[in-house]
């Protein structure tokens, strides 16, 4: 459609472009409201199809939330180890890996150990103490 042929085009000069006298058009009365007015109201069919979810409540949040534990397994101790920030930690004859330090607190039994480790953990399996003390190294409880 041409922009000439536009019902706004003849409606220039007009005070209230076919909208009545008395401030049709004009307020937030024309679009229901302000924000999420209306929303269990005349708005409600929007509700039901954009936003189901948008009332009721979120689920309980108990106040000393439990903190996700990190574990790692034994066979991951090598690639820990390489990774020690200080390189005379590596070339020590006896090789010491603080999982505590690094934020693990558990040590599992999955992999095999190629080192002597001495391995300073919170806690750990049977499997996994079974595992270092076989490769010849220890477990200390921190």
């Amino acid at each position: 459609m041409p922009t000439r042929f536009r019902k706004v085009r003849r409606q220039r000069g007009s005070r209230f472009h076919g909208w009545g006298q008395v401030g049709q058009h004009r307020k937030s009365g024309g679009r229901g409201g302000r924000g999420k007015a209306g929303l269990h109201k005349h708005k409600w069919s929007w509700v039901v199809k954009y936003a189901p979810d948008h009332f009721g409540t979120d689920s309980f949040k108990p106040p000393h939330q439990v903190k996700m534990e990190k574990w790692v397994n034994v066979g991951q101790l090598d690639a820990l180890h390489e990774n020690l920030p200080d390189e005379k930690d590596r070339k020590k004859k006896e090789a010491v890996v603080n999982l505590v330090e690094m934020g693990y607190s558990k040590l599992l039994g999955a992999g095999a150990v190629r080192g002597a480790y001495t391995v300073v953990a919170k806690s750990f399996t049977e499997a996994a103490k079974a595992k270092i003390e076989k490769a010849g190294g220890k477990i200390v409880t921190g």
